[in-house]
């Protein structure tokens, strides 16, 4: 058990007891309603897909073809892995119709080796019926649906183009806690005028919530996107975080997030040669290490 605060194998354990768990991710082709014009154009400014997404993952591959690719990848070295099937790339919850969605998280579900499904969406993409299907889906095998909220501040918010509101956040989580859906946050550290102070004000409002996990990272100004061009241009105000800066921001952030909230990780490492900064050359791991060192002073 990790001294400091749950981590994503202890949540695992808690799950899955006796089970060596790993996400396999999915690309099933969908959109953002900020990228396609229902509500907005360019997506997130921060956001280039490719920076996080595996190289086995192709929206032109159905599904089950993902699931068995991600299956090889990983079982050469543990032959005896359960999966998590994680709908990962944009929105997994947008522009298709409940049915459909329901139809593609069943057949990922009943997969074999596959015991449990991550939705990755937006808050303002979970309708009511889609969540009566998931609550069903969810009893026969578990169900994470992982909300990217970002921030609490709504100005912020819409500076990043995401185009949603923390009242959303509130009320999208408190809706699939009511059917007993298990919800994690995604939560940015730096964004544009944002300083450790706003991450942690966030955090809090984020743990006053029934969530069962939080996914923080660092803010990266990767390669290819809007909030590059904007950056070098001038035009935004971001401060990217040195290493030190933000090893001293998790600090804080896990001394404020109670022990039944998990935290799955604190670093975002996309592929060196994609970001411009803030350029640590760090594994997860790595990271993680340091900050595990630093706690125990």
């Amino acid at each position: 058990m990790n001294p400091y605060y749950k981590d994503f194998s202890e949540y695992m354990r808690e799950m899955f007891p006796g089970m060596k768990v790993q996400k396999l991710s999915i690309d099933a082709g969908f959109t953002c309603p900020n990228r396609d014009g229902s509500i907005g154009r360019g997506g997130c400014i921060y956001c280039n897909n490719a920076s996080f997404t595996p190289g086995y993952c192709s929206p032109n591959d159905a599904v089950e073809t993902q699931i068995e690719k991600g299956k090889d990848f990983f079982r050469r070295k543990y032959p005896e892995m359960k999966y998590l099937a994680y709908f990962q790339s944009y929105t997994n919850t947008f522009g298709r119709s409940p049915d459909v969605l329901m139809d593609m998280y069943r057949k990922a579900s009943e997969s074999e080796d596959v015991v449990g499904v991550i939705i990755g969406t937006r808050p303002d993409c979970l309708p009511d019926d889609l969540l009566d299907g998931l609550a069903e889906l969810n009893q026969k095998k578990p169900v994470i649906v992982e909300i990217g909220a970002e921030t609490s501040s709504d100005d912020t918010l819409r500076l990043i183009n995401r185009n949603h509101t923390w009242a959303q956040v509130e009320d999208s989580v408190g809706r699939l806690h009511s059917k007993g859906i298990r919800v994690g946050l995604h939560l940015i550290a730096g964004l544009p005028g944002e300083n450790g102070d706003d991450v942690i004000e966030t955090v809090r409002k984020a743990c006053a919530l029934p969530i069962d996990s939080i996914k923080m990272h660092q803010l990266q100004i990767v390669k290819g996107t809007p909030l590059l061009e904007r950056w070098e241009k001038g035009e935004i105000d971001v401060e990217p975080f040195t290493l030190e800066d933000y090893l001293k921001l998790c600090a804080r952030i896990v001394k404020t997030i109670p022990r039944h909230i998990c935290i799955e990780r604190f670093l975002a490492s996309s592929p060196p040669e994609m970001v411009a900064a803030p350029k640590w050359g760090l594994k997860n791991y790595q990271f993680t290490n340091m900050l595990h060192n630093r706690l125990k002073i």
